[in-house]
């Protein structure tokens, strides 16, 4: 792919910042649809709609796991002992605790949740899902309303729980809004398709080399070392040293610095729930280390964007620790690791981080396919992955500011990419083909994005009906892509 040119980042670059605010949670980015379905484009007279399928990251969720959370507080801790805390420094520690019980518990009463704990869906992951669910039968309520007894509705995972439960969440929206659809309903799980960044021969039938390689890359050298001269930046230390002056003292900052303080997530904690009936004990493993102030910042950084998706479980406050001009370099660095990790990444590694989607996106056309035939067995299909599907999958797809690379010799910034974390995947970010097809057997397809009436790849643009139009004929687009 050709790196991008800085005259189109700029201008989608603004476009994003007036989409998703300035609070700068990158891929924890809570979700809201991008576009007010009222204003979408009709169909063209003549067309219905015949089928819709959806790829979706799971919702809003609470930490991954026992790690920057114990860390930090044992940090906090050290300075408690020291007397090294600022007035605000010393209701951060409380804090914390409160973000250490909200994932210990997350999940807890929660029907649909089997086993509660870090890594959960949030409430608000929960409603994301709900709410995407009522949108997609109110923007296509022929489809569901003409559904036969022989279409089916089919929900595939990942297998991992908050997928599982978001996929489970939409279904059960689908049903609320429209009892009759409770029968039609396949639930089933797909690593091979969903989970493609962790397929290993001793869990998965199918192993693609193309994901070997890019877990590969993940291990490689040359990504730690790139990630290494992200986190040695000198804009991220002066960011990291405004942040924790607001928080300990200029001796116990100057003490972490010299690498003579540092703390890791070693020691258990346990919570139990307020009707006393589920208690959660946890260890850290005590392999997340905080060595210097950079890393105290990113791990602050962590939970003030976790703090975002936890509204209902979460009551303190992170936003008072970190200035939105701080907040930016944070998710700037968290973006460019993002970009090499799991984005489109350097030219000279060529499709290796976006290899791996190719047979999902084989899975989008084949069930296109179908539909465009007259031959589909289901009316929908609706995967519900990771973000660590999405954007490769965006990425294979050629999307304008989603795929553009970045020639090696150049380092990831705002100014010279347009790829942003809160756009690509945000919480419940989700990519739909809605299929359309008149008397004659056309078919025309039209692409939502994170609920956006949005472009395929600029190749394709011949394969549009007009050229403002976002609706494509199928059999053109397909040529584009194969």
């Amino acid at each position: 792919m050709k790196p991008l040119r800085l005259a189109a980042g700029a201008a989608l670059s603004l476009l994003l910042s007036h989409a998703y605010g300035e609070q700068f949670y990158q891929t924890k980015t809570p979700y809201a649809p991008q576009q007010d379905s009222a204003s979408y484009e009709a169909p063209p007279s003549g067309y219905r709609a015949v089928y819709t399928q959806l790829l979706a990251r799971h919702g809003s969720r609470g930490l991954s796991s026992f790690k920057t959370d114990l860390a930090l507080y044992n940090l906090w801790q050290l300075a408690a002992k020291e007397n090294a805390l600022t007035p605000l420094g010393r209701a951060l520690g409380p804090d914390i605790e409160q973000m250490m019980q909200a994932n210990a518990l997350l999940g807890y009463g929660v029907a649909g949740i089997s086993k509660p704990g870090y890594g959960n869906e949030s409430m608000q992951g929960v409603q994301e899902h709900i709410q995407l669910a009522q949108r997609l039968h109110a923007r296509l309520p022929e489809l569901f309303r003409d559904t036969k007894t022989n279409a089916r509705i089919a929900v595939v995972t990942s297998g991992k729980d908050r997928a599982v439960d978001s996929g489970y969440f939409f279904a059960q929206s689908l049903v609320q809004q429209q009892p009759s659809l409770q029968p039609l309903v396949d639930s089933s799980t797909d690593r091979f398709l969903l989970y493609f960044h962790k397929l290993n021969a001793k869990d998965d039938q199918q192993v693609t080399e193309a994901s070997l390689a890019y877990q590969r890359w993940v291990k490689s050298d040359e990504l730690q070392a790139r990630e290494a001269a992200i986190h040695a930046q000198p804009q991220l230390k002066a960011a990291a040293q405004a942040t924790l002056a607001q928080l300990f003292t200029p001796a116990f900052i100057a003490a972490l610095d010299a690498g003579q303080r540092s703390a890791s997530n070693s020691g258990a904690r346990s919570y139990t729930s307020a009707d006393g009936k589920f208690n959660n004990t946890l260890t850290g493993d005590g392999k997340t280390h905080i060595a210097n102030v950079t890393d105290a910042a990113l791990a602050l950084y962590e939970l003030y964007a976790a703090a975002a998706d936890l509204q209902a479980e979460l009551k303190a406050d992170f936003t008072r620790y970190i200035q939105p001009e701080q907040a930016r370099v944070y998710a700037e660095a968290e973006d460019a690791v993002a970009f090499y990790e799991k984005g489109p990444g350097s030219a000279e590694n060529g499709d290796t981080n976006w290899r791996m989607a190719a047979p999902l996106l084989n899975d989008f056309f084949a069930e296109a396919d179908a539909a465009a035939a007259g031959k589909q067995t289901r009316v929908a299909k609706l995967r519900f992955a990771h973000a660590e599907i999405v954007i490769p999958f965006a990425a294979a797809l050629g999307l304008q500011g989603m795929s553009e690379q970045l020639p090696r010799a150049a380092t990831y910034s705002y100014q010279s990419s347009a790829w942003r974390g809160a756009a690509v995947a945000p919480m419940a970010a989700n990519i739909q083909w809605d299929l359309y097809r008149n008397g004659a057997g056309r078919t025309l397809v039209r692409m939502l994005y994170n609920e956006r009436e949005s472009d395929f790849k600029p190749a394709c643009e011949r394969a549009k009906i007009a050229p403002n139009s976002h609706y494509y004929d199928y059999q053109q687009l397909k040529r584009c892509y194969k």
